[in-house]
């Protein structure tokens, strides 16, 4: 390989690598937090990344897709995405009076850390995702 072609090849090389970084810093600069369209936690939602989880639980309210992170998922699956799910005595007592006096009254849930998303199980799966407010 002669050495005009190696220089070639590093330019090539040094415009995709800038490039690349300018995508990157644009992304972060157009789509803050908590936006989920932030590069961190789309990173995360992808298992890339590993994002403040009480940050991700909160960004998941902007996020037309959020399901996708829960439905079909197992306990154990969600516990290792989440950190830790809480259980009805360990929710607030807000959460805990909304689930009381709502349709999911007697169904197996756990809240997503200490946020207002629970989730509904049946069997051993997760298969209803709902944001608590306003009860």
């Amino acid at each position: 390989m002669g050495q005009a072609m190696r220089k070639s090849l590093a330019r090539a090389a040094a415009l995709v690598v800038a490039v690349s970084t300018a995508i990157v810093i644009l992304w972060i600069l157009v789509y803050p937090e908590p936006d989920p369209k932030n590069i961190k936690y789309v990173l995360w939602k992808r298992g890339l990344y590993g994002m403040n989880l009480d940050a991700a639980s909160g960004t998941m309210i902007g996020d037309s897709n959020r399901e996708m992170l829960v439905l079909g998922k197992t306990k154990t699956e969600l516990q290792e995405k989440f950190g830790y799910l809480s259980t009805l005595s360990e929710a607030s007592p807000y959460l805990r009076g909304c689930y009381e006096n709502s349709e999911w009254k007697g169904n197996d849930v756990l809240f997503i850390r200490k946020s207002p998303w629970m989730i509904v199980f049946r069997g051993d799966k997760a298969k209803e995702l709902v944001l608590i407010k306003g009860c």
